[in-house]
């Protein structure tokens, strides 16, 4: 009877260890991994798509129907696709089982959500994963109109060089799965970018 539970112990000991061990490997692979944004996609504001504006030669946001109504409700959404691009250069699989993530531009709050994918990235893999971003801009657009100064910006930009219109940066927190149980990556990876007439086109 000893015999038997001493096996036992020793089954679930190692089981453990490996899975242990199976976490730091994975852990180490995300950190080696590198992130990058890659562009910003079908962008809307209060259902007024973004790029259409930047082919006017002059406006406001503040001018559009659904902005002036959304000031007024305090409630002006945003929307767009985000492409996050993730390079595996290490010898270990990184796998994600879904990761919460914040979006910031100029170091300002924009949106959190959770992105439910289960992605792995096998040793000189990238994959994009896409991020679907919803916000309400409310407090942007009524304390400094950062969008509408990025907006202006990228008309000028657009006809000529790349120019640099502000920062965009992501801040992820990856989670994987240890046996059954998910486990989070202990703090954020946070990816910078430019925001450039290229990236918003």
């Amino acid at each position: 009877m000893k015999n038997i539970l001493m096996i036992c112990l020793l089954t679930i000991t190692t089981i453990f260890g490996c899975g242990i061990n199976k976490q730091a490997q994975q852990i180490k692979a995300l950190e080696n991994c590198t992130y990058k944004i890659t562009n910003v996609q079908n962008i809307s504001i209060a259902g007024t798509d973004v790029k259409k504006l930047m082919d006017q030669q002059s406006f406001s946001l503040t001018s559009l129907p659904g902005v002036a109504l959304g000031l007024l409700r305090k409630d002006i959404p945003l929307r767009a696709n985000l492409n996050l691009e993730i390079t595996n250069p290490s010898s270990s699989l990184a796998a994600i089982n879904q990761f919460e993530y914040k979006i910031l531009v100029n170091n300002t709050d924009l949106a959190e959500g959770l992105v439910n994918q289960n992605v792995s990235i096998a040793q000189g893999q990238t994959v994009t994963v896409p991020v679907q971003l919803v916000s309400n801009i409310y407090g942007l657009i009524s304390n400094g109109n950062v969008f509408n100064d990025i907006i202006k910006a990228a008309q000028k930009g657009s006809s000529s060089k790349d120019e640099k219109l502000g920062l965009l940066t992501i801040k992820i927190k990856p989670t994987f799965m240890l046996g059954n149980t998910p486990v989070k990556y202990p703090g954020y990876i946070t990816i910078n970018k430019d925001i450039s007439s290229k990236i918003l086109l």
